[in-house]
C-alpha cells in the first residue's frame, strides 16, 4: 500500500492549491483526478465560457456596432469554427499551465475514480483500466466539485436541449435560443448568443435576474440586455418541454408557447459525491447533499477535509483559498487560517456585473444606516469614449462614519474594477480615501472618485439640514 502525507480527490482549484501548498513545505502529495487537471474551470465552465464571450465580442464587433456603425456579416459556420478554434486554443494553453504547475511542485497525479476507504485510505480505480489501488494518507481532501443540475422533468436526451457542459458541443449556431435560468451561467450564455446574432429569450422564475447581485444593477443589466435585442421574461417558469413534428416546443407558465431551436437549462449545479462512500467513511452531509465542514473545512471524519463546490456552490477563487486553509490547518503551517468573508462576485455577461460587500438590500435588512454614491458612465469620459455609457459604479457606505460597506459595478470590466473597492472595505477605510487619491483620467477607475463625491454631497446636505433643524 502506498502512503502519502496528503491526498486530494479532485484536481480542480481547491485540490490544486492545497496540494501545492503542502508540497512547498515538504509534504508528499497525490491528486486523484477523474478527467482533466484543473477541473470544470478549464474544461466546461469558467475558462471556456469566458473565452467564448471574448471571442464572440471580438469576432462580431458586437460592443462597437452602435459606436462605429459596423455590421456583422460573417457566415455563421465560419464564426462557429473561429469560436471553437479560439476556445480550444485557450483551454489547451490553460490546461498545459496547470499540468506544468503540478509537475513543478512535484505533485503526483493518478487519473481515475476514487472512493473513501477506512482509516483515511483512498481506493482508486485507474482510468486506464489498470488494477485498483488502495492508498493511505495522513490527510485526505475531498474536492470533487459539482456538475450541472439536471432535474428529471427536463428532457436532456432531446437533441435541442442542453446543460451548460453539453452546449459546448453545438455543431452549428442556432438562430433562436431559449435560456432557462437567470443566474451567472444563464446570463453569460444569453449574452454570448445575443452577440452572435441569435434571437434569445431568457426565462427565470424569480422576479429579477442575478439575485446574488445588487438589485438596482440587476434591473439596469436587464434593460441593457433588452436594448441589445434579448427578450427577458422574469417571474416565468416552464411547464412542459416536448418535441413535435415542427420542432422543439416549450410551454411557459404564462401560457405562451415558444419554439426555439436550442434550449439551455442553466438552473444551478449539484454536488458530485455520489460514489465516494461518504457515509461509510463517517463523512456527514447536509439535507441538500453538501458535505458538512467546520471553519477550517474539517469534515466529521478525522483527517478528512472538504473544499470547493462539494461544501456548497462557490467561486473558483474562493475554492482555491479554501484549499490553502486546508493545507495550512492540516499541517500546522499557520500561514492561512481563514478566508476573507467578502469575496468578489461577478457575472461575465455583456456588460459585466460585479460586486463586493453589502448591497443596499443587505444593508437595509441588517438595519444599517447607509447611503449610496453613484457615478453613471454616461457622465464619465472613459465611458463616453468607449461608447459604454450604460455602466455605473455604486458605493454603499455607512452614514455615521462614511465607512465603505459595498461596491457594485455594471460595465465592461466590472469584475476587475471592484477589486479596488474590496481593498478599501478590507482596510475599513471611508469615502474620503477616494477624495484623497488621484486617478488617471480618462479611466473607469475615476468612477470611484465621482461616486464618492456624490455620496459625500448627500451626507453634507443631510448634515446641513440637521444643523438647520437644531438651530
Amino acid at each position: 500500500m502506498d502512503h502519502y502525507d496528503f491526498i486530494s480527490i479532485g484536481g480542480g482549484p481547491a485540490g490544486q492549491s492545497a496540494a501545492e501548498l503542502a508540497t512547498l513545505f515538504g509534504h508528499r502529495a497525490l491528486v486523484v483526478e477523474r478527467h482533466v487537471l484543473g477541473g470544470v474551470v478549464v474544461t466546461s465552465a469558467g475558462i471556456p465560457t469566458k473565452t467564448l464571450r471574448e471571442a464572440a465580442l471580438h469576432i462580431t464587433g458586437f460592443r462597437a456596432r452602435d459606436v462605429y456603425g459596423l455590421s456583422f456579416t460573417d457566415e455563421p459556420c465560419l464564426v462557429l469554427e473561429r469560436l471553437r478554434h479560439r476556445t480550444r486554443e485557450v483551454m489547451t494553453e490553460v490546461q498545459a499551465a496547470v499540468r506544468s504547475s503540478f509537475a513543478a511542485h512535484g505533485i503526483d497525479v493518478l487519473y481515475g475514480t476514487a472512493r473513501l476507504g477506512p482509516n483515511r485510505t483512498v481506493v482508486v480505480t485507474p482510468r486506464d483500466a489498470g488494477p485498483t489501488r488502495s492508498i493511505s494518507a495522513d490527510v485526505v481532501l475531498i474536492a470533487t466539485g459539482s456538475e450541472p443540475l439536471r432535474p428529471p422533468g427536463i428532457p436532456f436526451d432531446d437533441p435541442g436541449v442542453f446543460d451548460s457542459e453539453g452546449l459546448l458541443g453545438l455543431q452549428q449556431l442556432p438562430a433562436n435560443v431559449m435560456v432557462v435560468g437567470g443566474g451567472p451561467t444563464g446570463c453569460e450564455y444569453a449574452s454570448i448568443f445575443t452577440a452572435l446574432g441569435a434571437r434569445v429569450t431568457l426565462v427565470d422564475a424569480a422576479d429579477r435576474l442575478m439575485p446574488i447581485m445588487d438589485a438596482e444593477l440587476s434591473r439596469l443589466a436587464t434593460q441593457v440586455f433588452e436594448r441589445q435585442g434579448m427578450r427577458v421574461l422574469c417571474g416565468t417558469g416552464v411547464t412542459t418541454i416536448r418535441r413535435s413534428q415542427t420542432g422543439l416546443e416549450i410551454q411557459l407558465t404564462s401560457g405562451e408557447l415558444l419554439r426555439p431551436e436550442v434550449m439551455l437549462f442553466a438552473g444551478g449545479r449539484s454536488v458530485r459525491t455520489g460514489d465516494l462512500g461518504l457515509e461509510a467513511a463517517g463523512v456527514a452531509t447536509t439535507p441538500r447533499g453538501w458535505i458538512s465542514v467546520d471553519d477550517t473545512y474539517r469534515t466529521t471524519a478525522p483527517g478528512i477535509y472538504a473544499a470547493g463546490d462539494v461544501i456548497g456552490p462557490t467561486l473558483a477563487s474562493v475554492a482555491m483559498e479554501q484549499g490553502r486553509v486546508v493545507a495550512s490547518d492540516a499541517f500546522g503551517l499557520g500561514i492561512k487560517k481563514h478566508i476573507y468573508p467578502l469575496p468578489v462576485s461577478a457575472v461575465y455577461s455583456v456588460p459585466q456585473v460585479a460586486g463586493v460587500g453589502l448591497t443596499e438590500e443587505q444593508a437595509s435588512a441588517a438595519g444599517v444606516a447607509y447611503d449610496v454614491g453613484r457615478c453613471r458612465f454616461a457622465t464619465l469620459p472613459a465611458g463616453i469614449i468607449a461608447g459604454h455609457t450604460e455602466g455605473m459604479r455604486k458605493l454603499v457606505f455607512a452614514v455615521d462614519d462614511l465607512r465603505l460597506l459595498g461596491v457594485h459595478s455594471l460595465g465592461d470590466i466590472a469584475a476587475e474594477l471592484v477589486a479596488l473597492g474590496q481593498v478599501v472595505i478590507h482596510q475599513g477605510a471611508d469615502l474620503e480615501i477616494f477624495n484623497d487619491l488621484t486617478f488617471a483620467n480618462p479611466t473607469y477607475t475615476m468612477a470611484y472618485k465621482y461616486a464618492a463625491f456624490d455620496g459625500l454631497t448627500h451626507v453634507a446636505w443631510w448634515r446641513g439640514r440637521q444643523r438647520q433643524k437644531a438651530s
